[in-house]
């Protein structure tokens, strides 16, 4: 498989009927019915949040995350709904989708701390993106969650 992305950042309002269609039915695919968690995909940060979409060459998205901006969630900007299409996992594609969310909050929303709430499993994972745990795991929608905060 070509791992090759076309990247895009959008404001919510600037989202096409299609393009939320599409990164909604991602996150369901993989949030919703691959991890069996049952919540509230569809909250008000969307409304905040820039979107980051990474479509492979045929125009499929393949990966996708959103930038919060500082005191929506967290006193700092964050990054979440970090999720890569099930059909290309293993190529590093989460790799990069992290990189382009860590150039996304320093380019639109200001360089400083950006926090995350890490999937437990994930933490050596945004270690390798100078993610640092910070505080106990805790549970989030019935799966093990790690804060952590890059720098």
């Amino acid at each position: 498989m070509n791992t090759q992305l076309n990247w895009h950042l959008q404001a919510f309002d600037d989202l096409t009927p299609v393009a939320l269609y599409n990164i909604l039915r991602l996150r369901a695919e993989v949030f919703v019915v691959e991890q069996r968690s049952i919540f509230q995909d569809m909250d008000q940060v969307d409304l905040q949040a820039i979107h980051i979409c990474g479509h492979d060459l045929t125009g499929e998205l393949q990966a996708y995350a959103r930038c919060i901006p500082a005191g929506i969630k967290y006193p700092a900007a964050s990054i979440g709904r970090v999720v890569t299409s099930p059909r290309v996992r293993g190529t590093g594609l989460g790799h990069l989708l992290v990189q382009q969310s860590i150039a996304c909050v320093h380019h639109q929303l200001g360089k400083g701390p950006i926090r995350i709430s890490a999937q437990a499993h994930l933490q050596a994972f945004y270690n390798q993106h100078g993610f640092v745990a910070d505080g106990e795991p805790y549970l989030e929608d019935d799966i093990p969650h790690q804060a952590m905060e890059r720098p």
